[in-house]
């Protein structure tokens, strides 16, 4: 009994931070991300929008939460993200478990630090992205997360 209420008690935790294990179709965790951050863009929508995933993404630095998979394997350590109506949806892989980090835009922080690369934080998570010049999918594809974010957001104070 004690083992049950621990891994119901973790699962709980999880689902709360949203870094999941996706390995397995789990129907709760499938409806928690879709309250997260929407259901999944219907074809025709995919096409309105000229696709919602993004290239291979090479991760440069993460939080310790997301190295701690990470360091399991010697893979190279990338990931990719999928848009969602009101998130995205950070996806890698460790060992042979596939995770995903769901960020709605609302606690999506975007920015780029250094020259070549972008920095993504959702609360205590973050993930850094390599993103060279001439990796110019990767720059568009940021640039469409961040009309979306804006969009979704709604009207400003400076708009007014």
């Amino acid at each position: 009994m004690l083992l049950i209420t621990t891994i119901s008690t973790r699962l709980r935790l999880r689902l709360k931070n949203m870094l999941v294990n996706v390995s397995y179709n789990n129907k709760q965790i499938d409806n928690k991300i879709d309250q997260q951050v929407g259901k999944p863009y219907s074809l025709p929508e995919r096409f309105k929008l000229k696709g919602i995933g993004s290239p291979k993404l090479i991760i440069t630095q993460t939080s310790i939460q997301i190295h701690n998979l990470l360091i399991l394997d010697n893979n190279r350590n990338q990931c990719n993200i999928e848009m969602r109506p009101n998130g995205i949806i950070v996806g890698f892989r460790s060992l042979l478990e596939s995770y995903a980090l769901v960020i709605p835009y609302h606690k999506l922080v975007l920015y780029k630090g250094k020259a070549e690369e972008y920095s993504i934080y959702k609360d205590n998570y973050f993930i850094k992205i390599q993103a060279r010049t001439k990796d110019k999918e990767i720059h568009r594809f940021v640039q469409k997360i961040l009309k979306a974010k804006t969009r979704l957001s709604g009207l400003r104070i400076e708009d007014i």
